[in-house]
């Protein structure tokens, strides 16, 4: 059953209509609509893109730059349920604009990885991967000190339009 807010968000993206959302980084079709006022900018030092994200209840939001140019879609256990799109950028390309207090930390097995997420709607928008297990050095998987950012919690972005690359998380 759809309420108001969500029907008339439908019902405003059919006509092509931003109203009351505009502006909303909540909006629950955001990725299909024409941005404008609230999309990416370019930045001056270089090729990257600077976008705009949050969890759903938008007390978690993050600006990120980066060229996002595929998503990767990872089998482990925890990825499978999350069913997140992730780009990975270097640490630096990443600034929070909510207090790290706000955001909660999830870690399991070897305790590498650091899935943060929103407390109040359980959100995931972004994580520091795992290191890479000793049979992943073996066969010359290099360390990532950045972030995986969860494309769909960007702005303006439309994740169904990006090339999937799959990560076999399960066989590690």
């Amino acid at each position: 059953m759809m309420y108001g807010k969500q029907r008339r968000a439908r019902r405003e993206l059919a006509n092509g209509v931003r109203g009351a959302e505009e502006g909303c980084s909540m909006a629950p079709f955001r990725v299909r609509v024409q941005c404008s006022a609230n999309a990416p900018k370019r930045s001056t030092l270089g090729a990257m893109t600077t976008y705009r994200g949050s969890c759903h209840c938008g007390r978690i939001r993050f600006e990120v730059e980066a060229e996002i140019d595929h998503v990767r879609v990872c089998d482990c256990s925890i990825c499978h349920r999350r069913g997140a799109l992730n780009f990975r950028v270097p640490k630096e390309a990443l600034r929070l604009l909510t207090p790290w207090e706000s955001l909660s930390l999830y870690q399991w097995g070897t305790m590498t990885a650091k899935d943060y997420f929103c407390a109040a709607c359980g959100i995931l928008p972004f994580r520091r991967p795992s290191d890479p297990t000793p049979r992943e050095m073996k066969d010359g998987v290099e360390s990532f000190d950045g972030w995986a950012v969860n494309v769909r919690c960007l702005e303006c972005v439309d994740a169904n339009a990006l090339p999937v690359k799959r990560i076999y998380g399960s066989q590690i």
